[in-house]
């Protein structure tokens, strides 16, 4: 036999304990490969009970049935936001509201409002209203507060008096009571010296619009132009345009501040200048020694153009 043939018989050949693990593990093989199919024969599955399944399903409709009749369907309004109720209590019942009485709606105060039985995130939106330079010039203008239900709208407007509307005489607990328009100041007044009481007398201008300006004018020290009335937070510029005409500055001079002694904390409460330009007016100074001109501060890489006009007013070198 030559010597290539006998290592392939010798290769091929199995002892006997070699044929029998071979035919052992394809024996499981087929076993396992066979063993699902064989399931349904080996395990015998218990009848359906028809008849109970059916009795759960009816109770489980019979307790979906009393639990729902707790609360009624939402009811959608494209006026207002409504929750669901109980048949115990109706959100907007007669018996619910508040009470009635005359009221001007651009001066009604937050509690006024809680009294005539409006909800606090509709009075929250009318204060925003209001302190955005809104003004109600009619009855009918409350219909469009956002949240303010339509059954409030029809039960107030009866009830609304605002000065200087068209129906100059309105009814009042059986008397007669006339309005006079509203007495709008058509004075030119200074911006650098009217206090809150002068600038509310300005169409659209509300008191916390008049804290605002004031507020902001003591800030700035002084207006040097009657532009940055209109920088005011929250002032719109319709309103300012309105009154642009009526505003004035008689009263020359701004206060100062001397940008070679002032400090990190003074600088930075001038609402042109802020931390990081007053940190680098400052740390510039520290390395250059003093400004010799307030243009100096040009030199200061992040103080643009924009800055330097809108701040230099307000700054001196003495």
């Amino acid at each position: 036999m030559p010597q290539s043939k006998k290592y392939l018989s010798e290769y091929f050949s199995f002892t006997r304990k070699e044929r029998t693990g071979i035919i052992a593990v394809l024996t499981l093989i087929v076993l396992f490969t066979f063993l699902p199919f064989l399931f349904p024969f080996l395990i015998s599955s218990k009848p359906v009970d028809h008849t109970a399944f059916e009795k759960e399903i009816a109770a489980l409709n019979v307790k979906t049935s009393d639990s729902s009749k707790a609360f009624e369907k939402r009811n959608y309004d494209d006026n207002d936001v409504h929750y669901y109720r109980s048949p115990e209590k109706n959100y907007y019942s007669k018996e619910s509201k508040g009470e009635l009485f005359y009221f001007d709606p651009n001066s009604l105060t937050a509690d006024g409002w809680k009294r005539l039985g409006i909800r606090d995130k509709t009075i929250i939106t009318i204060q925003k209203y209001l302190a955005k330079g809104g003004k109600f010039y009619k009855p009918g203008d409350i219909s469009k507060i956002w949240g303010l239900h339509e059954d409030d709208v029809h039960r107030l407007m009866p009830y609304i008096k605002i000065p200087g509307h068209d129906l100059a005489t309105q009814k009042k607990a059986g008397s007669d009571r006339t309005y006079e328009k509203p007495a709008f100041s058509t004075a030119i007044i200074d911006i650098n010296k009217a206090d809150t009481a002068v600038f509310v007398a300005l169409p659209g201008i509300g008191s916390k619009l008049a804290s605002r300006i004031v507020a902001f004018r003591d800030k700035l020290g002084g207006f040097y132009k009657i532009e940055q009335v209109a920088e005011t937070f929250a002032l719109p510029d319709s309103v300012f345009q309105k009154i642009k005409g009526r505003l004035a500055i008689t009263t020359p001079g701004v206060k100062k501040l001397n940008i070679n002694n002032a400090t990190i904390d003074e600088l930075k409460l001038h609402p042109y200048i802020r931390y990081n330009i007053a940190n680098a007016i400052v740390q510039y100074r520290t390395q250059h020694g003093g400004f010799s001109a307030v243009n100096d501060i040009k030199k200061i890489m992040m103080i643009t153009e924009d800055i330097y006009s809108k701040a230099a007013p307000y700054l001196s070198i003495e």
